[in-house]
């Protein structure tokens, strides 16, 4: 008996070794995010405008976000590390063969359908191995992992735009790729899931254990479409916002393109930091207030950049400061509401299918802001349509963004069934 409580503490000491793993992992996934500083070469390269070079950042998104479901469905049978292996192999493959395309239609494929696909399939695995080995703190530790995400540009923008001005966009590709291949091949191996057995201690607000929907009753469930379009509207918001920071200083705020990037590298800690805060804000607070919280803050930034009418570089800061954190913010108040709503035993498929919300967000959001600019005149309208949404977010939160009576009608059904097969 004492030898498997000692073996218990260190089996708890040693889970927190799982979230530097993760996050340097979704460090080297998050690469996606430095995508604005492969665009002018490959313009340039092959001759396009600034539709065209978006083609990959889009389909690598699309293709990211409709890979998570299917990998959903085999990460209990093949475990996180064959499902992290698989997909970084995928991504290195992706990017080394963008170093040999000769058109955006060959880099879309590798880069976008390819790539993306591979995150899509790895994405999932250090996020459910954080979740499944912190059940007492759950919100927090995905969020600190998937923090390497939203961070990675900080690190991985400056360090792209040096292999570019050294030795070319397409042998940079090639050149992380074979990197990727290494690091994520070499920190998926120690990951794995805790033992059946293996028990970690929780707090009675933890989720309820006993509830377990699987993706069809989930379907059935008012709480997901809720949590769905939320999830659809928060993507739309920060993922334009991502798109438009560096021409909205240039144009609005008449910053050169050198202090834009600067500016632009910092507000990637936001995105880093806001998935730890609003995590640990879903474990605390429910997804309900988290929401209301993250819309309300959208609302404020949206409003500064309306009344920015002198150009100030603080009140940008401050506001696009906040968009990238509640970006961050939403990719961790889904997959903690989601463990919330539903339960953790289908905890992977069913966030693969909540997460084509971040899929649908990503098309909707990268069109919106082009063209309200072509349209328009200039990014400044953008805001406007950001305090809509997120009022509209504020109200689906207020009125839908709860349990309802599908979880227990699943729970009752499950013991009904269980009880039939007995007797």
């Amino acid at each position: 008996m004492k030898k498997e409580k000692y073996g218990s503490i260190i089996e708890n000491k040693k889970r927190w070794l799982y979230i530097p793993l993760g996050l340097i992992i979704f460090m080297c996934m998050g690469t996606i995010y430095s995508w604005s500083i492969f665009r002018t070469p490959i313009e340039n390269s092959f001759n396009i405008g600034a539709t065209e070079s978006g083609l990959p950042y889009m389909f690598f998104l699309v293709f990211y976000a409709l890979a998570m479901p299917f990998a959903g469905s085999y990460m209990d049978k093949y475990g996180p590390r064959i499902m992290t292996i698989t997909g970084g192999l995928l991504i290195s493959i992706g990017w080394f063969l963008s170093g040999f395309t000769t058109s955006i239609t060959f880099l879309t494929i590798s880069y976008g359908v390819i790539g993306g696909t591979g995150v899509g399939i790895a994405y999932g695995a250090p996020m459910a191995v954080a979740a499944k080995w912190f059940p007492d703190k759950e919100g927090l530790a995905v969020g600190l992992t998937l923090g390497g995400f939203g961070l990675s540009p900080f690190i991985t923008a400056p360090a792209a735009n040096w292999l570019i001005t050294n030795f070319g966009a397409f042998t940079t590709f090639k050149i992380l790729g074979g990197l990727f291949a290494i690091i994520i091949t070499l920190l998926a191996l120690p990951l794995k899931f805790p033992e059946a057995n293996h028990q970690i201690s929780q707090n009675k607000n933890t989720n309820n254990q006993n509830l377990e929907i699987d993706p069809k009753n989930m379907f059935k469930s008012r709480s997901f479409y809720a949590l769905w379009t939320t999830f659809v509207i928060g993507t739309i918001i920060g993922l334009m916002a991502i798109a438009i920071s560096g021409p909205v200083a240039e144009e609005l705020i008449n910053l050169d393109s050198a202090t834009a990037s600067i500016y632009v590298s910092f507000f990637a800690i936001f995105n880093g930091i806001g998935r730890p805060i609003f995590g640990a804000l879903t474990d605390k607070l429910k997804a309900k207030k988290t929401a209301i919280i993250s819309f309300s803050l959208i609302i404020l930034a949206s409003l500064l950049m309306i009344i920015n009418n002198s150009a100030n570089p603080a009140l940008y800061f401050i506001a696009f400061a906040i968009f990238w954190l509640n970006l961050g913010g939403w990719l961790a108040i889904a997959p903690a509401a989601t463990s919330y709503f539903f339960g953790k035993k289908n905890y992977i498929k069913n966030y693969g299918y909540l997460f084509t919300a971040y899929g649908v967000g990503a098309v909707i959001g990268n069109l919106l802001s082009g063209s309200i600019r072509d349209i328009m005149g200039s990014y400044y309208f953008v805001f406007y349509p950001t305090i809509i949404l997120a009022a509209l977010g504020i109200i689906i939160a207020l009125l839908f963004l709860k349990k309802d009576q599908i979880s227990d009608q699943s729970k009752n059904y499950k013991k009904v069934k269980y009880s039939n097969e007995k007797i």
